[in-house]
């Protein structure tokens, strides 16, 4: 018998699909049940590496951490990860697949890669007794309906019940519950089995109304009103949250003109991450954000670069086509003579280097084969066909760093020049013996690294700051936050405002117990 299956959709990206299948995989799991995240299709540049060496969404595996699960490569049969508007690399079972347009893909490819979809949800259905799928976008979205594998034609696959998500916060969520309901062809819509609002704040009286208008025009009852949550330091679903990231003037000018700190050994540490087009995972620096010592933006004027204490160039999509970019943006002048603390993350890292090869056309496309880099580093990149992902452990060799771990998901091979000094010595999973990482210069003020999530890290996070403070003549940090111990706590404490924002007996009533329709 296949599990049961519940399937969360929503009115709109950036809704917290996510967050709540998330939070429902711990409620389900802390009640002893058997249940696994499961996504068919994800388009994201926030990935996560498996333990054998797969990728999948960032937030498949924060789901599979909820649910007290190994994350693994069926959980995201496919990710899409954009490398322009019309293009995408397609990893499928967590390895590169191949590169595709927009077009093609939809018209053709995603009924080629639907079967082993499908396969992939009978591996994780025949462990588990819960399904929780998530739906991607809008299950509306009429113009792509015939090829959609991600939302409604999942459902009926897993034969599961639909909640439907809205998000208030960004106002309208009754004319988008409505209109997602409408636009939905009548077998897709008798799947809604309740619906959800979202991210709330205010009083819930003047909200009822309007929800037992909606529950009489939809037919379907509300599930739950989840008021809007603080500070709950869990990761973003995709890139669409970017757009809610403070750049350089609100964050630094703004603040410290109304407090006039500027000047102070206590102010916060100025780190300014530059938000290259095509940049990828930028949840690592999440955990640098929550901390009280720390203001973190993001740069999109290279004007911003001398108010920066650290600066940081983070992991890229597309390597080539955002070093061009840091070049036009005038970017790479400003870096020549920049005093601070400079990292680069990953791509970051590449960038850095002397060079960049790209004999296959991997990632240049119509772009040089080989680039010059900023030469801020000893260091050269080849680009390769293949990708390289594993999760690792490792060591810096700067200001007596403790041991971090994280995980690599790039291509291409960096080699030393004569000279060069590596930032860490790593140890990849699986493997029985370390190699080197990063490179790192003689002044020791500039640093890169393939290692992503390296902050995340509790104790290297905050002997980083402690360093970087230090460096830059600031006092040192009053207050750390414990991000990675107090994470199980932030996924329960998200279950927990759920469990008391929805109708969980509703909820499990919901869940058909017949076979799936596979």
């Amino acid at each position: 018998m296949s599990a049961r299956a519940l399937m969360i959709l929503g009115t709109a990206s950036h809704v917290g699909k996510s967050l709540v299948t998330a939070g429902l995989g711990r409620i389900f799991s802390d009640e002893g049940i058997r249940v696994a995240p499961f996504k068919a299709q994800n388009m994201s540049l926030n990935s996560a590496a498996t333990p054998d060496g797969r990728e999948i969404g960032r937030a498949q595996a924060l789901q599979a951490e909820a649910c007290r699960v190994a994350p693994c490569a069926e959980m995201n049969p496919i990710l899409i990860k954009p490398s322009s508007d019309t293009g995408s690399q397609v990893v499928l079972l967590g390895r590169v697949w191949g590169q595709v347009t927009a077009s093609d893909y939809h018209q053709r490819r995603v009924e080629d890669l639907f079967p082993a979809v499908l396969e992939s949800y009978r591996t994780l259905a025949a462990r588990h007794d819960l399904m929780l799928l998530e739906g991607a976008g809008s299950p509306a979205e009429i113009n792509l309906r015939k090829h959609d594998i991600v939302n409604m034609r999942m459902a009926h696959a897993a034969n599961a019940a639909c909640l439907l998500v809205g998000d208030i916060d960004r106002g309208g969520v009754f004319a988008a519950l409505l209109g997602t309901m409408e636009l939905l062809e009548p077998e897709d819509r008798a799947r809604i089995r309740g619906f959800v609002i979202n991210k709330f704040r205010g009083d819930v009286e003047l909200l009822r109304p309007g929800v037992e208008m909606m529950e009489q025009r939809l037919g379907t009852p509300c599930v739950g009103v989840v008021p809007f949550l603080r500070d709950l330091g869990l990761e973003e679903e995709d890139g669409v949250a970017m757009d809610d990231r403070r750049t350089a003037r609100h964050v630094w000018h703004d603040a410290e003109n109304a407090t006039g700190n500027a000047a102070s050994p206590e102010r916060p540490l100025r780190v300014g991450v530059i938000a290259v087009p095509h940049m990828a995972n930028f949840t690592d620096f999440d955990a640098l954000a929550a901390e009280p010592s720390v203001s973190l933006a993001f740069l999109d004027d290279s004007a911003d670069v001398c108010l920066a204490d650290v600066l940081i160039l983070p992991g890229s999509k597309q390597t080539l086509d955002d070093l061009l970019w840091i070049h036009e943006r005038r970017f790479a002048h400003c870096l020549a003579t920049y005093p601070g603390l400079l990292i680069g993350i990953c791509g970051g890292f590449q960038m850095l280097g002397l060079s960049i090869e790209d004999p296959s056309g991997v990632e240049s496309g119509g772009l040089p084969r080989t680039m010059a880099g900023l030469g801020q580093l000893p260091v050269r990149t080849l680009m390769r066909d293949q990708k390289t992902v594993r999760r690792a452990t490792g060591r810096a060799r700067l200001w007596d760093a403790p041991s971090f771990s994280g995980y690599e998901i790039h291509m291409g091979e960096t080699l030393y020049d004569n000279g060069a000094e590596p930032f860490a010595e790593i140890l990849r999973e699986g493997e029985q013996q370390p190699t080197l990482d990063g490179a790192v210069a003689s002044s020791g003020r500039v640093w890169g690294t393939y290692i992503h999530g390296l902050f995340d890290d509790d104790a290297f996070r905050h002997r980083f700051l402690h360093c970087a403070r230090r460096t830059c003549g600031l006092a040192p940090a009053f207050r750390h936050v414990c991000v990675t111990a107090e994470r199980q706590a932030r996924i329960d404490r998200w279950a927990g405002h759920l469990r008391q924002s929805l109708d969980m007996t509703m909820i499990h009533e919901l869940t058909p117990k017949s076979r799936a329709n596979l």
